[in-house]
């Protein structure tokens, strides 16, 4: 189909890259985590690692494009995660795409009244979680997505 099988690092992580898509291997980083690859040996390529990715898979969406059918992360889990993973990047324009996605989706979901939605996602989150993105709006000064996630919590 087209792809080149790329490796990232030392460390031999695998993507599959195509002009006009690239596909990385990633599963969930648990406990402290580990700095290597993680052999998926089934399918003979090694994958990334990474913290809260769980988030991404909780709650997903299937659509068709290009005659493929996709499964991807709900709207609400993604924005949720990226308002986490922006508090985390060490470069300012990488943090900077994250924080405004997050920001750009909730708010597209919020005027299309996904609202449950949001707070559903966000209330079954770990409280840490929870907290790092309570800080990471906070910090933005996004107060009405803000008292919308609080509410959630209230509500029950």
């Amino acid at each position: 189909m087209g792809f080149i099988v790329g490796f990232r690092g030392d460390a031999g992580y695998i993507k599959l890259e195509h002009p006009e898509l690239i596909i990385e291997f990633l599963v969930p980083e648990k406990d402290k985590g580990i700095d290597k690859p993680y052999r998926l040996r089934e399918l003979g390529i090694n994958a990334t690692a990474l913290r809260f990715l769980d988030l991404l898979y909780q709650k997903t969406i299937k659509i068709k494009i290009h005659g493929f059918k996709i499964t991807l992360p709900h709207p609400a889990n993604f924005a949720l995660h990226k308002l986490i993973i922006f508090q985390r990047r060490e470069k300012t324009d990488k943090a900077a795409k994250d924080r405004n996605t997050a920001i750009d989706i909730l708010k597209a979901l919020l005027k299309k009244g996904e609202e449950v939605t949001i707070k559903q996602v966000f209330k079954s989150m770990h409280k840490k979680w929870q907290n790092k993105i309570i800080n990471g709006l906070k910090e933005l000064k996004e107060n009405d997505i803000l008292d919308i996630l609080k509410s959630g919590i209230t509500a029950g």
